[in-house]
């Protein structure tokens, strides 16, 4: 997937506004439309909504027409019921956010599409 930027799952935790400008910053020197980021590399209040770093996130994503991808297992961050697990499903039936297990996953998904919102 050559226009698919992969974050190091290493490093420091993923939380500000500028960690998302700095995700997009590399996804367009790469000219890839989809941005990979391991759950272990967002910060804990990327998974608490009223903390609105994901919101912020996702934001920052949409308006420059880059994928966002979190690769991993969200579940035991998202019980049943919870607010999480709604946005979790409402993002993955959109087109610009998508929580999936692993890159196969996200493979699989792609296949076929555009990037978001039509961007190739």
């Amino acid at each position: 997937m050559p226009d698919l930027y992969v974050c190091d799952p290493h490093g420091e935790p993923l939380r500000e506004t500028r960690d998302a400008l700095d995700l997009i910053g590399e996804a367009w020197g790469r000219q890839a439309t989809w941005v990979a980021v391991p759950v272990e590399r967002l910060h804990d209040d990327f998974f608490v909504l009223r903390s609105g770093v994901a919101g912020e996130f996702a934001q920052k994503f949409v308006n420059y027409r880059i994928g966002l991808a979190v690769v991993g297992d969200v579940s035991r961050l998202a019980p049943p019921g919870s607010a999480l697990e709604a946005w979790v499903t409402e993002s993955n039936r959109g087109e610009h956010i998508w929580f999936v297990r692993d890159l196969d996953e996200l493979a699989e998904r792609r296949s076929g599409r555009d990037g978001p919102a039509g961007r190739r």
